[in-house]
């Protein structure tokens, strides 16, 4: 099966049509977080977003965690999915699966421990996608995203096996690591951001 490829941190039109040309999938948008790379405004996002043809995947990341904030947020931008970097209760997957029925949701799981494969294994039946990646949200600025460095994959493993969703694998994901990673995981798709970028702008040559 074709591993999907979801390209994120886009910061212009530019950079949505040099990652739709070399065959994305899928385009992450970030809107304001406690921290990390990517982030840009909500204004910026809605004019990438209009550009991005079917049927490419436009994900809005966002950090906020209830239902009321995300759907307010949603209803401005349009985006095709949602990407939830943080931990939201099982009652906002239900507010924004009525609320929001053809929006794709995509909870991001930080994977630090076994107690996260199985909240893993659990959300997996309330969300269209999981991502795994490498934050840590128990910090004081917390950790959402765009670390650039890889996790436990013995444990993404374990979660790919038996998610109820498909899984993206995320952090530190590059061409040194990719087959490694594909190999050991075997996930629906992998997540890049720094391992395409020079300088942080999105690297044709990458």
């Amino acid at each position: 099966m074709r591993k999907r490829i979801k390209i994120c941190c886009i910061s212009s039109i530019l950079e949505s049509k040099l990652a739709i040309k070399f065959g994305a999938d899928a385009l992450g948008l970030v809107s304001n977080m406690p921290s990390g790379p990517g982030v840009i405004s909500d204004r910026l996002i809605i004019e990438i977003i209009k550009t991005i043809p079917p049927p490419i995947s436009s994900f809005l990341l966002t950090s906020r965690i209830n239902a009321e904030g995300i759907i307010s947020q949603h209803k401005k931008i349009n985006s095709n999915t949602i990407q939830l970097v943080d931990a939201v209760d099982f009652e906002t997957y239900k507010i924004l699966r009525k609320k929001l029925s053809t929006v794709k949701l995509v909870q991001v799981i930080h994977v630090l421990n076994e107690h996260n494969v199985e909240d893993a294994l659990v959300i997996s039946e309330h969300v269209d996608a999981l991502l795994l990646d490498s934050g840590n949200p128990n910090l004081d600025v917390k950790i959402l995203g765009g670390t650039g460095i890889t996790h436990n994959w013995a444990l993404s493993r374990k979660i790919c096996e038996l998610s109820k969703a498909p899984v993206f694998l995320a952090g530190g994901i590059n061409a040194e690591n990719v087959k490694q990673a594909n190999e050991e995981v075997n996930p629906f798709g992998f997540d890049l951001c720094s391992s395409v970028r020079s300088n942080g702008k999105l690297d044709e040559f990458k």
